[in-house]
C-alpha cells in the first residue's frame, strides 16, 4: 500500500478494527498498522460514529478503550468549520449527485479543505461516487 500524507479514517474501518469477529477486521487492522500514526485523521463526526458503534456493538469498555486512544493521539483530530458544515449540507442535500449521510459528507468536506486525496475505508460505494472538489477521485485504502 503506497499512501503519502495523511489519511481519512472513516468509522467503518475503526469498526472492523476494534471488532475482532468482523469479517474485515484484519485487514482493518493491518490497513491502521501499515499507514503513518501521524498521517490518520478523524473527523469529529467520525470520532463520534466510531464511538457510538463501537459502544453499541462491543459494549461500553471497548467504546472507553477507542476514545483513550483518540485521547492518547492515535489520531489527528479535525473540528469541522463552518465552511465545512456548509459543505456537508450540499452533500447531504445531494448536490453535485452524492448520496452521503452527514458523517461521509464530513469525511468529504474536511478532505477537501486539508487537501487530503486518501480515504481509509471499506464504503468504497459512497466516496467513489463524489467527486471531490479538490481532485478526481479519492484514492481508497484499502
Amino acid at each position: 500500500m503506497t499512501v503519502t500524507g495523511p489519511v481519512i479514517v472513516d468509522a467503518g474501518l475503526l469498526f472492523a478494527a476494534a471488532d475482532a469477529d468482523d469479517r474485515s477486521h484484519a485487514e482493518a487492522v493491518a490497513v491502521l498498522e501499515a499507514l503513518e500514526t501521524e498521517h490518520l485523521t478523524l473527523p469529529v463526526t467520525v470520532v463520534a460514529e466510531a464511538a457510538w458503534m463501537i459502544g453499541r456493538r462491543l459494549g461500553r469498555n471497548v467504546e472507553a478503550a477507542f476514545l483513550e486512544s483518540v485521547a492518547m493521539g492515535e489520531f489527528a483530530r479535525v473540528d469541522l468549520s463552518d465552511d465545512d458544515w456548509s459543505r456537508v449540507a450540499q452533500l447531504t442535500a445531494g448536490n453535485g449527485g452524492s448520496n452521503l449521510g452527514v458523517v461521509d459528507a464530513s469525511v468529504v468536506a474536511v478532505a477537501e479543505r486539508l487537501g487530503v486525496t486518501s480515504l481509509a475505508t471499506f464504503n468504497r460505494r459512497d466516496f467513489l461516487s463524489v467527486r471531490p472538489r479538490h481532485c478526481e477521485s479519492f484514492q481508497l485504502v484499502p
